[in-house]
């Protein structure tokens, strides 16, 4: 059957909850629907589930659907709402924990780097640290405190990610206009914002260059790419037709499509179809976005095993261990 690797999957910390809550300004905790929910600006962002906290739920969460490992991140709003020192010690904290854990859990447990990307230098030190101490990959929101991924700012950052050749879990979060757009209303920060953020972050991406200037990053997108694989051919017919589109790359941007690696969290066999056939059997890999009240570990996992049998146990796990190198 081969190895199940869920690539997609967070964990949190009460340290990590108390810090955001003391620091994080526009993050508040209010109950709603009985639930303890984060609120970013007044409106939901983050309902809080038991998994989050419980390493050994986890793991007899993984052991109930099957899933062999859990490549574990921290999830949107990272640590992008504190100042230096408070933002670089919860990375620090954070990135300690999850190190701790996989070597509770040592057949289990891997994990992506949480850094402090607002501060350069530190985002640096925390990443080199975090790569000695086993860190697969780096997690980061698809925009940062209002800034995309390609502001010059962040420059310091990717040059070190690229040197040590790490994937990145590009993961959304509340998109800039959250009130401005009236996306409070019906929660569409989830449904509509998060999968805006992911679109246009890597769209930026393509279009700025960023696979040119750095030729060893590769790009995990969330959420089954959001937009990416139904607008690939109206990027390609934005660089064919419009000039502005062509300032800087001179290949077609479907062409950098070879770069991206897609998660498998589509919600829909039609979906995960779309994204097999565009992204390619070789690039899409397991995600349950587990323990979110939207994850699903078995769900995820049966519409995996609806695929192709030819490419099952590749989607499965077999992409994730050639991309981490296990």
């Amino acid at each position: 059957m081969g190895t199940v690797i869920d690539v997609h999957t967070h964990m949190l910390n009460d340290k990590w909850l108390q810090t955001i809550l003391d620091h994080g300004g526009r993050y508040s905790l209010k109950e709603l629907g009985g639930q303890r929910v984060i609120h970013y600006d007044g409106a939901p962002f983050m309902t809080l589930m038991d998994g989050m906290f419980d390493y050994q739920n986890r793991i007899e969460a993984m052991d109930k659907a099957g899933v062999d490992i859990a490549v574990v991140s921290l999830t949107c709003p990272s640590v992008y709402w504190g100042g230096e020192e408070v933002s670089t010690a919860t990375a620090q904290m954070m990135n300690d924990d999850m190190a701790n854990q996989q070597s509770n859990y040592p057949d289990r447990i891997r994990w992506f780097a949480t850094l402090p990307w607002q501060y350069s230098e530190k985002a640096v030190q925390e990443l080199e640290r975090a790569s000695r101490m086993g860190a697969l990959g780096v997690f980061v929101s698809a925009s940062i405190s209002g800034a995309s991924l390609t502001d010059p700012s962040f420059a310091a950052v990717w040059n070190a990610i690229d040197r040590l050749e790490m994937p990145v879990l590009v993961h959304p979060g509340a998109p800039p206009g959250v009130a401005e757009m009236d996306m409070e209303r019906f929660n569409l920060v989830f449904s509509v914002g998060f999968m805006f953020d992911t679109t246009l972050a890597i769209a930026r991406m393509i279009f700025d260059g960023f696979f040119d200037r750095y030729e060893n990053i590769k790009i995990i997108a969330c959420h089954a790419g959001g937009a990416l694989p139904y607008l690939v051919g109206r990027f390609d017919t934005a660089f064919e037709k419009m000039p502005p589109c062509r300032e800087i790359i001179s290949e077609r941007p479907s062409s950098y499509y070879n770069r991206l690696y897609f998660d498998s969290i589509s919600y829909t066999q039609e979906a995960l179809e779309l994204c097999l056939n565009v992204a390619g059997s070789e690039k899409l890999l397991y995600g349950s976005d587990y323990p979110h009240n939207v994850g699903d570990m078995e769900g995820c996992l049966s519409r995996v095993e609806a695929l192709p049998s030819n490419v099952q146990n590749a989607v499965k796990g077999g992409n994730a261990i050639k991309l981490f190198g296990l």
